[in-house]
């Protein structure tokens, strides 16, 4: 039989592959803070000693705070060796990457500041050469987002030098907004400056190697994605746990609280990934209409029902690790009668054919048992049990467990027979680790994404439609638990599980959390 020449797969285009970006200078706005210290700049060596960043690559740190080129230079000097536990033979890698690193002082809510800015982006273009091609970091306070971005455009800065031979980027980090009126004025004031192609808004969640795993887990085994709906699944839970406390952010975390922080970003993109449908490529357009579509079928929820499916929490003291920790209220900058919720358990429907009927149960929450980030998924019970003896409600129901953090790694939970003459069924557990498997850590969640922004990929980033969409859904919680004050607020002992209010919430249905 003669071989027939068929076409090319068409959803090979688009397929993440290693390749080093263009030639570009990476402007960190708030550089003097701690996300640079403590990832970004870390991250971003990781790239250089992998060979993924391009030559001549260079770094602007710009702040208020004074620094001199060499002094900001050692200052990242040893944040690098901290973050990556760097060998001796690594240093002279480290002191070549630092020369591509400068700073610049100044006030960037002025001019002024950004003709500076301008020069050195010149100077670097021409004696490191970038090319023109620039990436803006926004690593300031969510306040000075608009203002850097306005600033941006009035220099002139915020369009290519020579459109078509170069490129700019913006990279903006949560929160995007405090409630969807503030996301909306955010998003025009970017969308004035910049197009949407050029923004990239980052979420660290989904920079993380499981999470990406979790795509090719769904899309790249035949095994499980027709398993993947209603037919098979009886429910699943997403839990973004931590067993810090806020960290000296109790100004923060007072006008946040934990739905603003941890549910409308983090929980809803991994839900979204969770339960889209197959895209037709993979690129980064055809995966972000498959996420806002899922955004867009969950069921909302009315203000007067929010009881019926949010329950939130406070801490208060108790230990963590063995140690001794306050309550909530008495954290730093803290009112003494908050009503923030530092807990939040939240269930969601999505009203589509694949979904239909399947719980999604959302938990979040500081100062609990443990840091953990998992996506459990329960199978249906089997119907009928063919083996004497043996009640079919004792058998455990198959679960697959996708472990983020800390310990990266896929489990199946399936029943097996005990060996001996009688029916004993346990369960037994199939386990899959990262380090384990692949004899390394993965890379952390900065580095991906930021290689991303360099190459232009917005696949793992948030487009304007599923922030909005996002706070859409959490806004009746918000309201509903603003007008209700200390009603309804549940609190916890720090180092447990949350709220018994949590536990009665989800038993209702005849589920129990999952045991992390």
């Amino acid at each position: 039989m003669a071989e027939r020449n068929l076409p090319t797969n068409p959803s090979r285009e688009g397929m993440r592959v290693r390749r080093t970006p263009e030639p570009c200078a990476m402007v960190i706005f708030g550089a003097s803070g701690d996300l640079t210290e403590r990832k970004l700049v870390p991250a971003l060596f990781y790239l250089a000693r992998e060979r993924l960043l391009p030559a001549g690559f260079s770094v602007i740190g710009c702040g208020r705070t004074s620094f001199s080129d060499g002094q900001f230079r050692e200052k990242m000097r040893a944040a690098v060796r901290r973050a990556l536990s760097l060998p001796e033979r690594d240093e002279p890698l480290l002191t070549s990457f630092l020369e591509g690193v400068f700073y610049l002082t100044g006030d960037f809510g002025t001019p002024a500041a950004y003709s500076c800015l301008e020069t050195l982006l010149d100077q670097l273009d021409r004696e490191r050469g970038t090319c023109g091609n620039r990436l803006f970091y926004l690593s300031t306070p969510p306040s000075f987002f608009p203002v850097t971005v306005k600033h941006l455009g009035a220099a002139g800065l915020a369009k290519p030098k020579e459109p078509g031979k170069n490129w700019t980027r913006i990279v903006i980090e949560k929160p995007f907004g405090r409630d969807l009126a503030s996301a909306r004025e955010l998003n025009h004031v970017v969308s004035e400056v910049f197009s949407e192609e050029q923004v990239f808004r980052i979420d660290h969640y989904l920079g993380k190697e499981t999470v990406q795993n979790l795509l090719v887990f769904r899309f790249a085994n035949g095994v499980f994605e027709p398993l993947w709906n209603h037919r098979y699944i009886d429910h699943i839970q997403i839990t973004v746990a931590e067993d810090m406390g806020i960290e000296n952010r109790g100004s923060y975390y007072e006008e946040a609280g934990l739905v603003r922080d941890m549910i409308q970003n983090h929980v809803l993109q991994l839900l979204s990934l969770v339960a889209m449908e197959p895209p037709p490529t993979f690129q980064a357009g055809a995966v972000r209409d498959e996420k806002a579509k899922v955004l867009r079928s969950i069921r909302p929820i009315p203000v007067e029902r929010v009881p019926d499916f949010a329950v939130r929490g406070q801490y208060a003291e108790g230990f963590v690790k063995g140690q001794k920790v306050p309550a909530y209220r008495a954290e730093p900058k803290v009112a003494g009668n908050s009503v923030t919720e530092t807990y939040a358990a939240v269930k969601l429907l999505i009203d589509n054919w694949r979904w239909a009927g399947v719980p999604f149960y959302l938990r979040s929450g500081k100062r609990l048992a443990k840091r953990v980030t998992e996506i459990s998924v329960q199978f249906h019970r089997v119907p009928h049990l063919l083996f004497r003896d043996t009640p079919t409600d004792t058998i455990e129901p198959n679960l697959l467990g996708i472990q983020i953090q800390p310990n990266e790694g896929i489990t199946l939970k399936f029943n097996a027979k005990l060996p001996g003459a009688v029916m004993q069924i346990r369960p037994v557990i199939m386990d899959f680790r990262y380090g384990e498997s692949f004899g390394a850590s993965p890379p952390t969640a900065y580095e991906t994404l930021l290689l991303d922004c360099m190459l232009g990929d917005g696949t793992l980033f948030n487009r304007v439609d599923a922030v909005e969409l996002s706070w859409e859904l959490v806004e009746p919680i918000l309201t509903r638990w603003k007008q209700d004050g200390a009603k309804g607020l549940a609190f916890y002992d720090a180092g447990s599980w949350g709220p018994a209010e949590a536990d009665a919430f989800i038993q209702e249905d005849g589920h129990r959390w999952q045991r992390l």
